[in-house]
């Protein structure tokens, strides 16, 4: 083990983020366990795993070999109880505050009483969240960014009650997983999206008020301010309803009109269009 004295991680949700998550880990040398209880979303994690690693080395982003290797170290499950021999775990299911509470909670009641509580939230306070468990010490942020094995940041956000030696070891982790990190106060959104989510925001009240054409607000962004990707079709690539659920967290924890979600916003959720992942959002996907 190095020095942040990690060996064994489970990984709670086998989404997009979990999976980033676990190869990202398995990659560097951790013995993984994704966890989903969906027995079919855990089949399909791991070959989708599988894939990405073998795309990586066919590149040669990552050495021969490794594909293999990480393979070998990542276990899928559908039940929490095997978290029991964790020396951390990391919640990483949708931006719910109950759910994630609730996982964390069961994670507390499960694990051994030294193992850390991470939870990937990318805006619900750690400090409610470490409240949900009797070790809120022990319970920290890592909000990885999407897609988790090309993007470089960590933001980690220690809660209220979170002790200098978790962070200190959350620390070490980032930088044996080969990340940068990003170190936030506990306040809803953090650094990134208390940020990035407004300017989202923002673009779908000028689409509502007609300012301009959903391509051309991307275009304007995109070019004239130097990002890779406009803000309405990365809201698409993140997850209008995730994209909402952040929005409605600055809302209701800064108590500030400005961080009101646009009703457009709303409304795409409403019907279920809710990015890439439903082939329709602001755009339409085949």
């Amino acid at each position: 083990m190095s020095e942040h004295g990690f060996k064994l991680v489970g990984v709670i949700g086998a989404g997009q983020m979990g999976s980033g998550i676990a190869q990202v880990c398995a990659t560097h040398g951790l013995i993984v366990t994704l966890i989903d209880q969906d027995a079919a979303q855990t089949v399909k994690a791991k070959a989708q795993i599988r894939a990405s690693l073998e795309k990586l080395e066919a590149k040669n982003v990552i050495q021969a070999g490794t594909m293999a290797a990480a393979m070998e170290r990542l276990s899928v499950a559908t039940d929490l109880a095997a978290l029991k021999d964790a020396d951390l775990v990391i919640e990483a299911v949708v931006e719910n505050e109950p759910l994630k509470s609730k996982l964390l909670a069961q994670a507390d009641q499960l694990t051994r009483r030294e193992t850390i509580l991470a939870s990937n939230t990318s805006s619900i306070p750690i400090t409610r969240l470490g409240a949900a468990t009797t070790r809120p010490g022990q319970v920290i942020g890592m909000h990885f960014m999407n897609p988790v094995p090309l993007m470089r940041l960590i933001e980690v956000i220690p809660g209220m009650a979170t002790t200098s030696h978790t962070t200190d070891r959350i620390l070490a982790l980032c930088q044996a997983l080969g990340k940068e990190v990003s170190r936030s106060q506990d306040y809803p959104g953090f650094i990134v999206n208390r940020i990035l989510m407004p300017m989202i925001n923002e673009a779908f009240t000028a689409l509502m008020e007609g300012i301009a054409s959903a391509e051309d607000i991307d275009k304007g962004m995109q070019l004239g301010t130097n990002q890779p990707m406009g803000p309405l079709h990365l809201a698409d690539f993140i997850g209008l309803d995730t994209c909402l659920a952040i929005m409605e967290v600055l809302h209701e924890g800064l108590g500030d009109p400005r961080y009101r979600p646009s009703p457009l916003l709303r409304k795409y959720v409403e019907a279920g269009f809710l990015g890439r992942k439903r082939q329709r959002g602001v755009f339409t996907y085949t």
